[in-house]
């Protein structure tokens, strides 16, 4: 196995007004359902790449839990791990978007993954002896993500991280020093600095994640590309632009991007080049997962 991935998986509901947004009235608009959640996306999108890849992750015994794992596995995740509870409510992530697929807010419901408990990882200590690369999302608990760290050191295996949202990102603040990767916006980097926000070059940011122990720091800054830091280099690239039809998913499409390459070898000036590539693949899906995501598309996107 090459990346054991441990996070959130749900389902994504995203609807988008036809026209002004009215408060307190019902909007017509557009409704649709995909499969979701950080880590499963990145799993998803690894799998898409060619990665041997498994999933620890929390369901309901529930349609919406059914759905989520068929789908996952036909994209060529391995999901045997994937605890299914019967008092667990499979997790959801709701967005309003406005005309221009802006995020008017987001609500996401992802409590199922307190399930995946330290003993529960614990039991299943022989992927982190497999795996290459461990990827997580913020989403789980403190003490969880302690046993990911202890195990993933036992086996000096490499920890990738999303921090998912800034409200979570600070449950990262303990295990910079032993985080290989990780890769917020510009809101996620401050929460993991400890800090509200503040003026200043996003590139210092990213520099300062390094001076705090993380290897590679890749901050995203949207339609402005990303910048990038290591203890040897650091830089910025702009972001591709392509038609815009979907912003959802497009961070972990870059996380998954940027452990792919990472995990072969590339350099990290080189990986976060795929980052971009995938970003820019994800925002002309309607799915959450670009489907047709493949090597050789991540590179005719660059050359484009």
């Amino acid at each position: 196995m090459d990346v054991l991935v441990i996070g959130a998986a749900g389902l994504d509901v995203k609807g988008q007004v036809g026209g002004p947004l009215q408060m307190g009235t019902s909007n017509p608009g557009t409704i649709r359902r995909s499969v979701g959640g950080v880590a499963r996306n990145i799993a998803e999108n690894l799998a898409r790449l060619g990665v041997e890849v498994a999933l620890i992750s929390a369901v309901g015994d529930d349609w919406p839990g059914r759905y989520l794992l068929e789908r996952t596995r036909e994209a060529g995740v391995n999901t045997d791990h994937v605890l299914i509870g019967p008092d667990l409510r499979t997790g959801t992530y709701l967005a309003l978007l406005d005309q221009e697929m802006q995020l008017i807010v987001g609500l996401d419901d992802m409590a199922a993954i307190q399930a995946v408990t330290p003993q529960y990882l614990q039991e299943r200590e022989d992927l982190f002896r497999e795996a290459q690369i461990i990827a997580i999302d913020a989403n789980l608990s403190p003490e969880a993500l302690e046993t990911v760290f202890t195990l993933a050191a036992r086996y000096d295996r490499l920890v990738c991280a999303d921090p998912t949202s800034a409200p979570l990102a600070a449950r990262l603040q303990p295990f910079l020093k032993r985080l290989h990767l990780v890769t917020p916006n510009l809101q996620e980097a401050y929460a993991l600095l400890g800090e509200v926000g503040g003026a200043g070059p996003p590139i210092r940011l990213a520099r300062r994640l390094v001076a705090k122990g993380v290897k590679i720091a890749v901050i995203t800054l949207a339609e402005k590309g990303l910048c990038y830091a290591t203890n040897n280099e650091s830089g910025h690239l702009p972001a591709i632009a392509v038609p815009i039809v979907d912003r959802t998913g497009v961070g972990d499409a870059l996380t998954a991007a940027v452990i792919f390459g990472l995990l072969e070898g590339l350099a990290p000036s080189e990986a976060v080049r795929l980052g971009i590539s995938a970003a820019a693949l994800t925002l002309q899906c309607r799915q959450t997962v670009c489907p047709d995501i493949s090597l050789e598309r991540l590179y005719e996107t660059l050359v484009v």
